[in-house]
This record gives C-alpha cells, structure tokens and sequence, in this order.
C-alpha cells in the first residue's frame, strides 16, 4: 500500500508538468500555422516569446538568427540608457559669460553650451535669448561661442544612408540642436497663376528661399521642395502647383551652426551687441564672417552661468519611443556614453560599451552580435530576437527600469507607432505595449503584452526580406492576437 501511495503521489506531481508541456505544444503549433499561412513569400521571420509570470520560455522559431532590428534597436537603447542611475539627470542647454562686467559691458565672451537637447524649440530658443538678455551688460566685447565639444563632430551615425538626406527622419547630429534640425516649409495658394506665399520655420537668416510656385496651376506639376544637399547648401527651392494649404519638412546643413546663427541673429534683435560682429554679418544667409564661433568653455572663476533650459528626460524618452523618433534616440544614445565614459568627446563606441556590458550581464555574449548607432537607421546593426527578450526581461525584473519603459512603448490601437493596429473590438486592444522598427526589407515588433488571464509575456517578431510592410504587420498583429487569448 505504501509502494502505491507512493507511485500515485508521484503521479499527481508530474500531472501539471505534463498539463503544461501539451499547453506549450498546441500554442507552438498554432503560432507555427499562422506563420505558415501568413509569411510573406520569400521571407523569414525570428521570433522569440518567455513567460515573464512563470519565468520560463514559451516559445522560439529562429531565435537566434541575426536580423536587422530598424527601430527596435531603440529598445536596447533605452533599456540600457535607463539602468544607468543618472538616467533622470534633464537634457540642458545653457549660456555662459566668460569675463569681467564692468558698467553695460561684457569684457570677455559668451557661450552657449549644448547638452543634446532633442526637444529643443525655437520658443526655448526664445526663452534662452530672454534671459540673456535680462544680464547686467548689452555689449560684449569678445566673441559669441557654441560648445559642441559634448561630442565628437561625426554628424551622421555609422551604416547611415547618404541618399536619405534630406529627409527629416535624419537629421545632422549636434549637441546644438533647434526644433530637432529640420525646417518645416509651408506653402498657401494665391490667386491662380501667382505665386504661393511661402514661409518657414523657425524663421532665420540661416537659409534662403526661391519660390518657384504656381498658385492653383496643375501645369506647373506637383509640389516639390528641396536644396541641394550634395552642395551642403541651405538655398530651399519650392517649385510647382499649390492648389492648398501643405508642409513638407526637410533638414538643414548643419544643426550646430543653424543653432548658433539664429541663437546669435536674435540676440541681436533683444539689444545684446556683440562687438566683434560686423554690422552686416546677420543681413544674409552667408554672411563674409559667421556671427559665431566654436570653442569649449572653460569652467573657472570668470564664467558665470546666465541661462539654463532643461528638459526631462522622461520627455525624451516618449517620444524616443512613442513616435519612433531617430534624433531622439541617438541624444539618448550619446548621453549614455557621455555618462558612462566620463569623457568629452563622447563617441559612438563610448555607448557600445555600455551596450555590450549589459549585454554580457544578462547572460550573452555580446561578440554574437554586431552594435553600430543608438537609433537603428544602420544596417550595420545585427541582433537576434533572444538578445530584445533578453533585454526585455531585464527591464522587468528591475522595477525603476521596467516603469519608465512600459509607459513610453506605444500601445495597441492607442498611441505612437501603434495607433493604427490592433485596435478596438481584437483581442490585443491596449494589451501590446512594443516598440516597432521598419524599413524596407525589414520589419520587426518587440515588447510586452498581457493576455486576457493577466500573464506578462515578453516577445520579439523580426521580420527580414519581406518587402510588403503590411504583410509583415498583419502577420505580427495575428501572432500577438493568439498570445493575448493564450
């Protein structure tokens, strides 16, 4: 009898386990159908899913295979940007005096020094020139200077597209930035046959504009706007029909010295004279002399600190993540390796290192992969979907790490990059909160979902070769579908 006992008690032990494996391969083999029927032709796809609740995988098809991750790198960037305890510490951007005030006069020079700031504005720039301004002195008698010395001068990331400039998505990297490098060109018909009013903004004598339109003129042919970037000229030309209202947006050779020209023009205009300036140097576009120079401060007894614009780095990080923004990524980026390095200039692989540390503890190693920029515009970029869920469970485990993420990750049929999936009346409706990465060839989703029990599962479906984004999406919405109803 106790033989018995013993035999039926060790029975019941083995019964969940068994219950468990049969759940996992009826999940696996509907998972593997829905890859089957849904595949873009001549794709392949990488996926990679663990239960966060019951710490255990739940199911890899190629997990391992390397893959362009397009955006989802962000993901390894924010997670390894926020486990950094100086992670909170605000993006800034100040200006400085460096000398001696005597009456109305700055017997020295002025600096402003850039942290980075992504979300930096034209009225921030407006703010920072206010306060300027309020100081104690209206000439200077020394030079207005940009510090840009926070990192190296490589203005693009590594693996970047030349013939993506100049697209808006990517913009000349400084840590001077104003409204994100970029200038937004709007146009509004006249009269038929008259030239469309054109303006533009942030407003600055940095660039110049040839207005070629044609106001309610389908002759003319469709709107266009461009400059001719090969040149590293600012010279906008808008040509074509204008039938209504539109805006394109476009960006600016270079960010540091779009900054600085217009940081200086509208010091100007508040009353500040710099004495080294000739009196015409703000009157074009190229000027004989910029109204600006670049040089590093230095941080002694005769520089004092006028104005500081701060912005939190939660702030950065939403919309990093929310809308996908590459900019915003690549401050982030570089900040970790300025944080981490404890150097200027901070480089690239100042942040790579950060990256492969964390990689390393989490149990890879990080010589599997290949890590080149922050943001993923790179086809240098090389991870597998164990590496995102790897990270992913990182963040999950460590709760300071995990609270700010999730809220930043767009969420299905709400925000950011998934407003537009997985919406109302599907079972994934605000249960999937991931970070997207397409471009062409390749299209991937990585994050977090909760199915309708209220497990946690962590996940990352990376789609390569497939040229119909829209297939790949469809397929990635129907695999998270079923791990909802899991």
């Amino acid at each position: 009898m106790k033989t018995l006992l013993l035999l039926l008690c060790s029975w019941l032990a083995c019964f969940p386990v068994s219950a468990r494996e049969g759940a996992d391969s009826l999940l696996s083999a509907r998972l593997d159908s829905l890859v089957a029927a849904r595949l873009p032709q001549g794709s392949h796809v990488g996926i990679a899913v663990y239960d966060l609740t019951a710490n255990r995988p739940l199911y890899d098809r190629q997990a391992d295979q390397l893959s362009r991750p397009a955006s989802t790198m962000k993901l390894v960037t924010a997670i390894t940007a926020l486990s950094q305890p100086a992670f909170d510490e605000p993006f800034r951007t100040e200006v400085w005096a460096r000398g001696v005030v005597k009456a109305d006069t700055l017997h020295g020079d002025l600096y402003v020094v850039g942290g980075f700031d992504p979300e930096f504005t034209a009225e921030d720039l407006d703010s920072l020139v206010a306060a300027t301004a309020r100081a104690r002195f209206r000439v200077v008698t020394g030079q207005v200077y940009g510090d840009v010395s926070m990192k190296d001068s490589l203005y693009w990331g590594s693996g970047w597209l030349w013939d993506d400039n100049p697209a808006s998505y990517q913009p000349y990297l400084s840590p001077l930035m104003l409204d994100k490098g970029v200038l937004t060109v709007s146009v509004a018909p006249a009269a038929a046959g008259q030239p469309a009013t054109v303006t533009v903004s942030p407003a600055s004598t940095y660039y110049s504009v040839d207005n070629r339109t044609l106001s309610r003129t389908p002759s003319a042919g469709p709107l266009r706007v461009s400059r001719p970037w090969m040149q590293n000229s600012n010279e906008l030309l808008v040509q074509g029909n204008v039938a209504g209202r539109q805006a394109r947006v476009l960006n600016v050779y270079s960010s540091q010295d779009f900054f600085m020209h217009t940081f200086a023009e509208r010091l100007r205009a508040a009353g500040v004279r710099c004495l080294r300036l000739p009196s015409d140097s703000l009157q074009a576009s190229r000027a004989p002399l910029p109204p600006y120079a670049f040089a590093p401060l230095t941080r002694d007894s005769l520089a004092i600190l006028l104005a500081r614009h701060a912005t939190p780095a939660q702030k950065v990080l939403d919309e990093m993540m929310k809308e996908s923004d590459n900019l915003n990524a690549e401050a982030v980026f570089y900040r970790l390796g300025a944080q981490t390095a404890d150097r200027r200039p901070v480089r690239a692989r100042d942040a790579l290192k950060a990256v492969r540390r964390l990689i390393a503890d989490i149990g890879l190693d990080p010589r599997d992969y290949r890590l080149a920029d922050g943001c993923g515009l790179s086809h240098y970029d090389y991870l597998s979907p164990r590496l995102l869920v790897g990270l992913l469970r990182y963040a999950y485990s460590h709760t300071d790490v995990f609270s700010r993420l999730y809220k930043s990750l767009p969420v299905s049929g709400v925000d950011g990059t998934l407003k537009h999936r997985m919406g109302r009346g599907t079972p994934a409706y605000r249960r999937v909160h991931a970070k997207t990465g397409s471009y062409t060839g390749i299209n991937c989703l990585a994050g977090y979902l909760q199915t309708r029990e209220g497990r946690w599962l962590a996940f990352a479906i990376m789609n390569q070769n497939v040229l119909s984004a829209r297939k790949a999406r469809a397929l990635q919405d129907a695999l998270c579908q079923e791990l909802v109803e899991l």
